[in-house]
């Protein structure tokens, strides 16, 4: 199953928690079965993080599929340019501040890199120069109108369902096959193998040694999403060797257990990666828009993500491990069984150190089809969170419905909770 499928979450079934984190960290992986370790702290995450001096309008710009940017593959160094200054020149022309864009969708680079290959999004090749780097552009452009920019990486997926090139020699599903596991229609890299985390924290740190980015985002892809076999029972990830690694160590966590905490550790590491090697530089997290079954307001149900991805996103919230937060609440209002207030009050519940939390909103449900969102519906989850949550944000998934206009969002926009730049 893919997240797409998952956002029509009113018939789902409540999924049960697998088990309650402890409430003390433990340095290793395996003290006791009961037990599920917290990784040691290498920074003083717990320090609250401040929040922006403004409302943090954002949007994501997904260069995966070229969803966003650019529009097509193989498109000229030149072409590529001119869609980031118009892309820029909306963000700012609607009352954007901010731009996330996917640097590395799939163990791949939107920049100069000499750890990972070229993406194929820009010229249809893996491996292929552009002719010119789009992340320097990118900021350039970015701050030459006043907007943040923030790299997004997703740290576990390979290869999506949606590349057509062959994998350059230099990329992780060559250059370490014992990493890489295919799962579905997409290969995933291991988060229970330990170098691939080391690999990825690398990547960070060559990225924000060269790049001024505002920050370092990461979305909800941990574990992937459950694929089913044709009976419609999920197929378990493929992770036996890693885990037959761990046991032979002396690992005793529940596999579950084991999942979480590899997850676990990549976050808090990354967490103190991004602040050791650009402080300033503000970690975000977009998870899945449902907390823990567990942990959930009344009423509210649906897919798990603690269960199925094993990521423990309460537990990041209460040790501090990003500096924002941006659930993705990509369900209307009306809907009871994932209802948008609800959900951002509960999110809120959850966040004993204050961080700020920007909703997801999933503005491309605005199109042409009949199951559209009207454009009153993003307008009214705005002045929600502003009413819930003053001075906080959102982040609008993604920047093509706005430069589509689609509807009229952009205007009513510019006109309405934006007027006021």
């Amino acid at each position: 199953m893919k997240r797409r499928d998952l956002l029509g979450l009113a018939a789902a079934p409540l999924l049960a928690a697998c088990a309650t984190p402890p409430t003390d960290p433990a340095p290793n992986p395996a003290p006791v079965a009961e037990a599920v370790p917290t990784p040691q702290p290498a920074a003083s995450a717990a320090t609250p993080a401040g929040p922006p001096p403004r409302e943090w309008r954002a949007a994501w710009v997904a260069t995966v599929a070229n969803i966003d940017w650019p529009s097509k593959r193989g498109l000229s160094a030149e072409a590529q340019q001119a869609e980031i200054r118009s892309l820029c020149d909306t963000a700012v022309h609607i009352g954007l501040n901010a731009l996330i864009l996917q640097v590395r969708p799939s163990a791949d680079a939107l920049y100069e890199s000499a750890l990972e290959p070229w993406s194929e999004f820009l010229t249809g090749t893996q491996g292929q120069h552009p002719g010119y780097d789009p992340l320097a552009v990118w900021l350039a452009e970015a701050r030459l109108r006043g907007l943040e920019l923030h790299a997004w990486l997703n740290p576990y997926r390979a290869r999506s369902s949606t590349a057509k090139s062959a994998p350059a020699a230099n990329h992780v599903s060559r250059s370490q096959p014992d990493w890489v596991k295919r799962y579905g229609d997409q290969l995933w890299i291991d988060p229970g193998e330990p170098a691939a985390a080391e690999h990825t924290l690398a990547v960070v740190r060559d990225l924000l040694a060269r790049y001024a980015v505002d920050g370092i985002h990461i979305d909800d892809y941990f574990y992937p999403y459950p694929v089913q076999d044709a009976t419609k029972v999920d197929v378990d990830f493929p992770d036996d060797p890693s885990w037959q690694k761990y046991l032979a160590s002396g690992g005793s966590l529940a596999r579950a257990d084991w999942r979480r905490y590899n997850v676990n550790s990549l976050v808090q590491r990354l967490y103190a990666t991004v602040h050791q090697a650009r402080p300033g530089t503000r970690v975000g997290i977009s998870p899945f828009g449902l907390p823990r079954p567990d942990l959930r307001p009344p009423g509210i149900t649906g897919f798990s993500q603690y269960d199925k991805l094993y990521a423990d996103v309460e537990l990041w919230l209460r040790e501090g491990w990003m500096d924002y937060l941006a659930p993705q609440l990509y369900w209307p209002r009306a809907q009871t069984a994932q209802a948008f207030e609800p959900l951002l009050q509960a999110w809120g519940t959850l966040n004993p150190l204050g961080r700020p939390i920007h909703p997801g909103l999933f503005t491309s449900r605005i199109d042409t089809t009949a199951q559209s969102w009207p454009p009153d519906e993003i307008v009214g989850q705005i002045d929600c969170i502003r009413r819930l949550a003053p001075g906080s944000g959102h982040i609008h998934f993604s920047l093509v419905a706005l430069a589509q206009n689609r509807k009229g969002i952009a205007d009513a926009l510019r006109d309405g909770p934006y007027a006021a730049r």
